[in-house]
């Protein structure tokens, strides 16, 4: 029974290291890409199984399968250094719930993290004052929303002022972005997105359009050379191999940029812990420092925070 239980965690864990390398739009393959660490763990359980009982072979397949699942989860782990000269700002990306999170829990976490940048999804029109009445507006003065019914609002809060609202057509849930212009340092742009979720199996070909589509922005607004930040409920993790081709192209991913690891996300209203990551800050042109989680009360998702280290304009390096 030993020996079965061992062969059976390690095809757990080649199926979880399969469905990472895949980059495919069928449904059962994306749900267990998404699950892919915790499949690959079985590959430990397996290899103590096996070498217990004596089966060297077996031993030896689970050992590899073993040291490709921690290959592909390693630069989760291994940060880069900061930059020299660069400014800090925290950016908080939160998913609302449909609007029926505790506005004043959420709104205490970004006064407490000295939040500059706060990313919101399932914005509802409903949502907006309860976040103005208890003091959002007052922190964060700056705004550009797009809220609507039924979770698709989406919107972005800034402490310094924004110019070039847009919001992104062609999505089942709003994209925006803007441009934010601190006084003295370098302007960036803010993007807000939310992709529609890969299940049921009709919504698996939209999600995967929609991730191309977001691909496709980015690269666009990052050709104009300023930082670019995305704060996001991609649906989607790492192992999510549409998620990583978001990646190329100077884009980086805020927990793996720090070295944070995998910020699980998702769902956080059960007695267990979430035990998806997929909820995202993405920097390009700017490294993340450090990426963590937080609790929203009321939501189904904890929110991400990540400070930020954004190069200095020419000439200003050292000052302030």
């Amino acid at each position: 029974m030993v020996i079965v239980l061992g062969w059976l965690a390690v095809l757990s864990a080649a199926v979880g290291v399969g469905a990472h390398y895949l980059d495919t739009t069928a449904t059962t393959l994306v749900v267990l890409a998404s699950f892919a660490p915790v499949l690959m763990a079985c590959a430990a359980a397996g290899l103590l199984a096996l070498v217990s009982t004596r089966r060297w072979i077996g031993s030896v397949v689970a050992a590899a399968v073993l040291a490709v699942a921690v290959w592909t989860q390693l630069p989760l782990y291994v940060g880069d250094a900061r930059p020299d000269g660069a400014s800090d700002l925290t950016v908080m990306q939160a998913n609302v719930y449909f609007g029926n999170s505790d506005m004043e829990g959420i709104v205490a976490q970004v006064k407490s993290r000295n939040v500059d940048i706060l990313t919101v999804n399932e914005l509802t029109p409903e949502a907006v004052p309860r976040l103005g009445e208890v003091g959002l507006d007052e922190v964060l003065p700056f705004r550009y929303l797009r809220p609507t019914e039924l979770g698709g609002g989406t919107g972005i809060w800034s402490r310094h002022p924004i110019s070039g609202q847009t919001e992104h057509m062609g999505f089942v849930m709003n994209m925006v972005s803007v441009r934010v212009i601190p006084p003295g340092q370098r302007p960036f742009v803010v993007v807000a997105a939310h992709p529609l979720p890969p299940v049921p199996r009709a919504q698996t070909g939209i999600w995967a359009r929609e991730m191309v589509q977001v691909k496709d922005i980015l690269q666009r607004l990052y050709q104009d050379a300023e930082p670019v930040i995305v704060g996001a409920d991609f649906n989607s993790t790492y192992d999510n191999a549409q998620f990583r081709e978001l990646l190329g192209d100077g884009y980086r991913d805020a927990a793996e940029q720090s070295g944070a690891g995998a910020l699980r996300t998702y769902p956080a209203d059960r007695w267990w812990p979430p035990v998806l990551a997929i909820d995202h800050v993405l920097v390009a042109g700017a490294t993340a420092t450090s990426a963590g989680v937080v609790d929203l009360p009321g939501s189904d998702h904890r929110g991400v925070v990540a400070t930020v280290a954004v190069p200095a304009l020419e000439g200003t390096a050292g000052l302030g």
